[in-house]
């Protein structure tokens, strides 16, 4: 099989060198995607025998998928491992990672951080990757310990199927929702990884939010009955109840409230609004599945 390693990189001169070094040793095809950075990582990159793709600035993490993504199916790749230019992860392990792609028992490999041993992870992260892992397997019914590893194996399957979208952090959940609705196979193997050199939580902070805003994104889109039915019929019950509210004053007093009397009006208009909503938007997505179908 030809075995593709991707790397996304920004400002990682430091790291992407002895990386390359290594990874060359035993895989034929690296790529690598300089997200616009400033410093001398694409010309390194280059040096080593890498294939560079360089974005004129910087895109996101998402972005820099997408287009490693678009290069293997290019040079028909039929195994695509993403690895990070930080040095976190283990070379050793990525033959761990693509095990159960060469047997055939998956289509989509995730390292896990929470089945390996993972060292010096800071607290705060913990609980965000944890949080979101938690909304994924919600959303897609998995049982994944670990949502947000960009240690990945993905399958020509998902190569050929798959069409990222998103340009920042929520790629890695993107890819999850839309390989679980294609039935596609998803399993995990324990990593190793130390963030004792790494400590950015602004990035974290940053990561998080770029996470749970691509979620509630495509959970408007593929649920949406869920999402503008939900909160539709919120607003009209809330609407409804601040009515009558506003009827009882007026009946036991004779006196019209009228900031209760709005939020009543404004719920019920702004709940029936949301339902009409949900019930177009449903119409043209299974009319969409339909034609897909």
């Amino acid at each position: 099989m030809k075995v593709i390693i991707g790397i996304p990189a920004f400002n990682e001169e430091k790291n992407i060198g002895a990386i390359i070094v290594q990874l060359k040793r035993k895989y034929d095809h690296v790529i690598v995607c300089d997200d616009g950075s400033s410093d001398m990582t694409q010309d390194i990159a280059s040096s080593l025998g890498a294939i560079v793709i360089k974005h004129s600035t910087n895109l996101g993490y998402g972005a820099a998928i997408k287009t490693i993504f678009n290069e293997s199916k290019k040079i028909d790749g039929e195994v695509l491992v993403t690895f990070d230019a930080d040095g976190q992860h283990d070379i050793s392990e990525i033959d761990s990672v693509l095990k159960p792609i060469f047997e055939n028992s998956a289509d989509i490999v995730i390292g896990s951080r929470f089945l390996g041993n993972t060292k010096d992870l800071p607290k705060y992260r913990k609980i965000g990757i944890k949080t979101i892992t938690s909304l994924t397997n919600t959303l897609t019914g998995s049982k994944i310990t670990d949502a947000q590893s960009g240690f990945r194996a993905y399958s020509k399957k998902v190569l050929n199927e798959i069409t990222p979208t998103e340009s920042g952090m929520g790629i890695s959940t993107e890819i999850l929702i839309k390989s679980t609705k294609k039935e596609m196979r998803i399993t995990e193997i324990p990593i190793t990884i130390s963030y004792e050199d790494n400590t950015h939580s602004q990035a974290a902070v940053s990561h998080g939010t770029s996470v749970v805003m691509s979620t509630i994104k495509h959970v408007a889109i593929e649920r949406p009955l869920l999402y503008y039915g939900v909160t539709g019929l919120c607003f009209t019950i809330l609407g409804l109840i601040f009515g009558g509210w506003t009827i009882q004053i007026f009946s036991e007093e004779r006196v019209l409230a009228p900031g209760i009397a709005l939020i009543g009006i404004g719920g019920v208009i702004l709940g029936t609004i949301l339902l009409i909503t949900a019930t177009i938007l449903y119409s043209i997505v299974n009319v969409i599945r339909e034609k897909n179908n």
